[in-house]
């Protein structure tokens, strides 16, 4: 997959292979394909419930940069680093 695979029109969404709960804020992440736990901090978890349903890359960030005070550029940056990892460990799909 690969960061420059994203763009805003990248559709992501919930992979079905996991299941996950909220912990105060934060998001706990159980693959079933392997078996390995996940934790996000706060604002990725914020990400993972916007994921629930499939969205578009541009929607996830329109809506972060609504709801936090933050630079597009460092947010755009942080979210291709979380759904890299995301997508490397086949929580997510990307189309």
């Amino acid at each position: 997959m690969g960061a420059l695979s994203l763009n805003d029109q990248s559709a992501i969404v919930v992979s079905a292979e996991q299941v996950s709960c909220d912990l105060a804020g934060e998001a706990a992440i159980l693959n079933l394909k392997d078996g390995v736990y996940y934790g996000l901090d706060p604002v990725g978890a914020r990400i993972w419930k916007l994921i629930q349903q499939p969205r578009t890359f541009g929607e996830i960030r329109d809506t972060l940069l609504a709801e936090y005070e933050v630079d597009a550029s460092s947010l755009e940056l942080d979210m291709r680093d979380l759904l890299d990892q995301l997508a490397e460990h086949q929580l997510i799909e990307i189309s």
